[in-house]
């Protein structure tokens, strides 16, 4: 026996966060019968029915990595019609992305319809590292980087900045290149952590997260994982 939203989120439909949604909504069904409560259990033999079409337990599990372009929205629609990280997957496979990166920032998405990974990896008691390069306005000073060192309180919780390193500077447009590693899953973090030192992002890019990375991938391109990688993202 297994709790409602974890069987939903391992058939590939959404993530376990999305799929309590779906319950509180009245939108999953049990062998013909709504049910709102989240602490429900059920077996191999239970059907169950999300907006009204049955899941299939026996999806393949797949695993990709995207370089997301500029001007694509992490989410499986868009009611304004943008094109979505979807739109980057060949795939006959219902896949979702495993968090979000803004419409504006690019880099690196893993897509799955594994929902205990996306869950592990979305979850902050695991503590997952996120490196980006930002490219801001102006150059950071002494105080800058001492605030830096520190750590960065956004709402009156301190961002847990593991490391940062000024990658370049350009002293005649006044822009400076920053790398910084982050366990953090708050909307817009980075560009929050800058706008507090008063450099706003001008362009932002996730480049790694965990031990993966995207040197090897243009923007718009992805892979699929290998086994090797998706245990490892299992033991993070």
């Amino acid at each position: 026996m297994e709790r409602l939203q974890k069987v939903i989120a391992n058939s590939g439909v959404t993530s376990r966060r999305k799929a309590e949604e779906m319950i509180s909504k009245g939108n999953v069904r049990v062998n013909g019968k709504v049910v709102t409560e989240l602490g429900v259990k059920v077996s191999g033999n239970d059907i169950i029915e999300v907006d009204g079409v049955t899941i299939n337990r026996d999806t393949k599990k797949v695993y990709y990595i995207l370089n997301k372009p500029r001007e694509v929205i992490t989410s499986v629609s868009d009611d304004k019609n943008r094109k979505t990280v979807l739109d980057c997957i060949n795939t006959d496979i219902r896949v979702y992305p495993v968090g979000r990166l803004d419409y504006d920032t690019t880099g690196l998405i893993i897509l799955t319809n594994d929902g205990e990974l996306a869950n592990k990896l979305m979850h902050p008691s695991n503590k997952i590292k996120k490196t980006y390069i930002a490219k801001i306005e102006g150059l950071l000073n002494k105080d800058d980087i001492d605030r830096l060192k520190r750590g960065i309180n956004i709402d009156d919780r301190k961002v847990e900045i593991v490391n940062f390193k000024i990658r370049d500077k350009d002293l005649v447009k006044n822009t400076s290149l920053i790398e910084i590693t982050i366990i953090e899953g708050r909307n817009h973090i980075v560009k929050r952590i800058f706008e507090s030192l008063k450099h706003p992002v001008i362009r932002l890019s996730r480049i790694r997260l965990a031990f993966l990375d995207i040197k090897n991938l243009k923007s718009g391109e992805y892979r699929e994982l290998s086994l090797k990688e998706v245990k490892k993202l299992y033991s993070l």
